[in-house]
């Protein structure tokens, strides 16, 4: 993620959690305007990434108490990836019966401010045919008439991330002919080898974490929130067929360490390589020195919930692309 001259354009994040999608954009060039999140988490970890950033977080990120009227007319691109868990297996699936469900609250935002553009991001599993009705009165009827509205699923590993991980995002467009310019993210890495032309090859996890050569090497699964499941979770494996992918990479996925340091004291199972917050973090995109810190259950919640930072970068810079010239 080359850091990009500045763009003129700004930009406001809403359920900002770890921050993957606010360093994605100010990696593109955007000008940070706030960031918004009911965990307190957040705030220590954004202020201190970018100590000159205005973060709201507990009461004063709540979103469903600010009035985003006084936004208006001050934000060009408004971006979030509300509460995953309304539309994830984890979470229950129960849609618009979870109480967790605030993308009503995403769009009353971007009624409010009226942005040039808005980036609504979540689990695939959005876009699958059971939420298809939600999807339609909530974001597309009810933003649709002020916006031109593109679904876009995109995977981590086509940007650089090695983890398996896709996620929806919803792109809408203020301006009818800036919509229609608009152009998908194209992959700036394949998965393998002589697939993507020209294209170098995403990195396997034991690559990426600088793990010896077993002659084995490839992509984890899709880490797991720690703030999702068994309470207090220290573990990033969401299912058996992934508990099976782990191993076979000699990577050990529970009991999660703060640092490499607490890691090498406890040995894993079989002697494989014990996985810290930093090495959860490069496997999720981000710098190693992201500021998310223990409790470990809390730094992988945080993690786990982050948009990747290479495909939020990939999708602010194709947004910034359009806007720029229009």
């Amino acid at each position: 993620m080359p850091q990009k001259p500045s763009n003129g354009l700004r930009a406001l994040s809403l359920f900002s959690g770890g921050g993957g999608l606010d360093l994605g954009f100010d990696r593109a060039g955007f000008r940070h305007m706030a960031s918004f999140d009911i965990l307190p988490e957040t705030a220590a970890v954004l202020k201190a990434a970018r100590p000159d950033w205005e973060v709201h977080a507990g009461d004063n990120g709540d979103v469903t108490r600010i009035d985003w009227k006084s936004y208006r007319s001050k934000i060009d691109v408004l971006h979030g990836g509300p509460p995953c868990q309304p539309f994830s297996h984890a979470g229950g699936r129960r849609g618009a019966a979870d109480v967790r469900d605030m993308i009503p609250e995403f769009g009353r935002a971007v009624l409010a401010i009226e942005p040039k553009a808005f980036i609504l991001e979540n689990v695939p599993g959005l876009a699958t045919k059971k939420f298809a009705p939600y999807v339609k009165e909530m974001i597309l009827d009810r933003l649709g008439s002020r916006y031109q509205i593109q679904m876009l699923v995109l995977e981590a590993a086509d940007f650089g991330v090695p983890q398996r991980r896709k996620r929806v995002f919803f792109v809408g467009f203020r301006n009818r002919a800036v919509a229609k310019r608009y152009k998908v993210p194209s992959p700036t890495h394949a998965r393998d080898l002589g697939a993507g032309e020209g294209l170098p090859v995403v990195m396997g996890a034991r690559q990426a974490l600088g793990l010896p050569d077993i002659g084995l090497d490839g992509l984890v699964p899709t880490l797991r929130s720690g703030l999702t499941g068994p309470r207090h979770s220290t573990s990033v494996v969401n299912s058996a067929t992934a508990m099976r992918q782990w191993e076979e990479l000699q990577i050990w996925p529970n009991g999660v360490a703060p640092d490499r340091d607490a890691a090498s004291r406890f040995a894993a199972k079989n002697g494989t390589f014990r996985l810290s917050i930093p090495d959860c973090l490069l496997l999720q995109g981000f710098p190693a020195d992201w500021p998310i810190k223990p409790p470990v259950y809390k730094a992988l919640g945080l993690i786990g919930n982050s948009v990747a930072p290479p495909m939020a970068y990939a999708v602010a810079c194709s947004v910034a692309d359009v806007l720029a010239g229009g």
